[in-house]
């Protein structure tokens, strides 16, 4: 088991807590959700199959982990959100947390991009970062998300002609882009 565990993290733990943190925006959350991945890795191993290939694989369980994640807290903010009465006296929460793009970020343009692709869909994003920040292809990124290749290569296409819109849009502003 240990050497499966270290075989996993040698080969793709920078690239796994990259793309969690680039989901998750938190060191902290990305670090607990790393490490749920690895423990549902070894607790599964036996049942991999070899259909995909091992990093296809880990990014699948990878994404399916921060989506109950995501979905978790959307539950705890609806269960606030109906104890607390946020129009009483106009309270808002800041975040305190640096952005991710502060922490990993230090080119102009990445900083960019990076600002837009919150902007776009769940799916969207999800595809851009497997396919530019993680570098996996077509195929993989389609095995990761559990669609068509079709879907991938659609989705794909929208999300960057969606980036290149608010990229135009900002420097018809008077942005820096």
């Amino acid at each position: 088991m240990d050497s499966i565990f270290e075989h996993f993290y040698e080969s793709y733990h920078d690239d796994l807590y990259q793309f969690i943190f680039y989901m998750v925006k938190d060191k902290e959350t990305c670090e607990d959700l790393v490490q749920d991945v690895y423990i549902k890795v070894m607790r599964s191993y036996d049942s991999f199959k070899g259909e995909s290939s091992e990093k296809t694989w880990l990014f699948s369980i990878a994404r399916h982990i921060t989506i109950d994640y995501f979905r978790k807290q959307k539950r705890k903010r609806k269960r606030i959100l109906e104890f607390f009465d946020w129009h009483e006296k106009g309270h808002f929460i800041r975040d305190q947390h640096a952005l991710p793009e502060e922490v990993a970020v230090k080119n102009d343009m990445i900083q960019t991009v990076y600002h837009y692709l919150d902007k776009c869909s769940p799916d969207q994003k999800s595809v851009l970062l497997l396919r530019y920040m993680q570098g996996f292809s077509i195929q993989e990124t389609a095995e990761i998300l559990n669609v068509s290749i079709s879907k991938v290569k659609t989705t794909q296409h929208r999300a960057l002609k969606q980036l290149r819109r608010y990229m135009s849009a900002e420097k018809l502003e008077g942005g820096d882009t």
